[in-house]
């Protein structure tokens, strides 16, 4: 059974920096592509960030040079650094693969941006 948990996230003005982390259990992690999602009020889910197995990463737009995704292997868990934090990236953050499967999405951790 996979699960995936993520934490770190919170309340942090604009400008500030947070750190997600998002531990995977069961035998997904070293076989797929692992990313990091969001969902703000009103909008589509995003995907921000993504990291191949060989750590090979690619960014949103929106995020490109603010945010960095990394993993560790061996902690079966994949991070998302977010500096320079702006309002508009407040949101519920998830990870998932990439593509996502329905049934692996976990609770979340939300981050708000605001002053």
């Amino acid at each position: 059974q996979v699960q995936l948990v993520e934490s770190g996230g919170g309340l942090v003005q604009p400008g500030g920096s947070l750190r997600l982390s998002c531990a995977a259990s069961g035998s997904i992690f070293n076989y797929y592509t692992m990313g990091w999602y969001r969902r703000a009020p009103g909008k589509q889910r995003e995907l921000v960030a993504q990291i191949s197995r060989r750590g090979s990463t690619n960014y949103a737009d929106s995020v490109q040079g603010r945010f960095t995704i990394s993993r560790d292997n061996a902690k079966n868990t994949v991070y998302l650094q977010m500096n320079s934090l702006k309002r508009e990236d407040t949101a519920a953050y998830y990870c998932n693969t990439v593509p996502f499967a329905d049934n692996y999405w976990g609770q979340g951790t939300q981050v708000t941006v605001s002053s």
